[in-house]
């Protein structure tokens, strides 16, 4: 991290944390973030769910949820990028303050409840977007709507033509009953919807699941069950947890979804069940708590052929991407991997 990111994030820490995540969009329209490129080599080209990404570290949903900064994100050193949750009608969201700094847990905590601009404002940025790079969109439910497994379906429809992939959010935990939806016959049902809008578009684009991390083992076999049987095309694991075990910040006792370090045996855990299960059918993306490179590479040594961030961002500032995709770069090559399809799964039992 350059000593003027570090400066900046210094001051960043004194705001208000929803104020300083506004100024952190301002900034990289300004163009006064780092925009290296997507960091690249042989070994960090891979293919997910047909998608060609020049490193496999994503940024998550959450971080740019207005689609607002497209261009420079996709200068800013990630293999893809995914933007929203994007809802049919706008909506604000649940009351401030709803976002919490843990530092000394290296966490955060969010109870945004899917605020957003709407898809039709999200649209327009993204019919603007950057022809090169690999843009996703969260797709989510308007908390009063009558039908939020069709919303997800009609985002899906509006905004389609201008992704190059799209997530099915049913695992937040900021938008009562939603998570209501994870359940076996719910999902195959709102899947279904989302694929046939998928069908209808001109360039059907892969759809991904996002999932909680606290299911149960029982949970995570009909997650298993309906990705295989809905031809889905990756899943994403996980979203924020509702547990505090072991937190120390004064705001460890706040509502909403917990992110950052503390997840990350949770989260990889639940990965590994998961591809233990899927065996390869279903590519996974792996998020939660990941910081450093060697956090990525357990992830996908875990079973993730990609991985996210965002929370780390918070702390690590926005070079942390490009950091990330060279020092796996540096561990894959160490191991003798020529790619990162090879290392794949390679670490599952250490988690099982």
């Amino acid at each position: 991290m350059k000593l003027s990111e570090k400066l900046a994030l210094g001051l960043m820490h004194r705001l208000d944390p929803e104020t300083a995540h506004g100024l952190s969009i301002k900034a990289l329209r300004a163009g006064l973030t780092p925009r290296p490129g997507p960091v690249t080599s042989p070994r960090l080209r891979t293919d997910v769910a047909g998608l060609s990404l020049p490193n496999p570290v994503g940024l998550a949903a959450g971080f740019d949820k207005n689609a607002e900064a497209l261009a420079p994100l996709s200068q800013a050193g990630f293999g893809f990028i995914e933007v929203g949750a994007a809802t049919p009608r706008p909506q604000p969201g649940n009351p401030k303050p709803r976002l919490f700094r843990l530092s000394e847990d290296r966490a955060a905590i969010n109870r945004f409840g899917f605020n957003n601009e709407g898809m039709d404002a999200i649209g327009q940025r993204l019919a603007q977007r950057p022809k090169s790079g690999v843009i996703g969109l969260n797709l989510g439910a308007n908390k009063d709507s009558e039908d939020r497994a069709q919303d997800f379906a009609r985002v899906l429809s509006h905004c389609g033509a201008h992704l190059d992939f799209a997530t099915v959010n049913v695992s937040s935990p900021n938008t009562e009953k939603l998570r209501d939806l994870q359940g076996k016959d719910a999902l195959a049902a709102l899947l279904a919807g989302v694929m046939d809008a998928r069908e209808a578009l001109q360039r059907p684009i892969p759809v991904f699941l996002k999932i909680a991390p606290d299911l149960d083992i029982s949970g995570l076999d009909d997650i298993a069950e309906v990705a295989r049987d809905s031809g889905i095309d990756a899943v994403i694991a996980t979203n924020t947890t509702l547990s505090r075990d072991g937190l120390k910040s004064a705001h460890r006792d706040e509502m909403g979804g917990l992110s950052g370090a503390p997840l990350f045996e949770r989260s990889t855990r639940v990965l590994a069940q998961l591809s233990q299960r899927l065996d390869g059918a279903v590519p996974i993306i792996g998020v939660g708590g990941i910081s450093t490179a060697e956090g990525a590479y357990a992830k996908i040594r875990a079973g993730a052929s990609a991985v996210q961030l965002y929370t780390a961002l918070v702390y690590g500032g926005l070079s942390l991407a490009s950091e990330i995709a060279s020092g796996l770069d540096a561990l894959l090559a160490r191991d003798g991997f020529s790619n990162v399809a090879e290392a794949v799964g390679t670490g599952r039992a250490d988690w099982l």
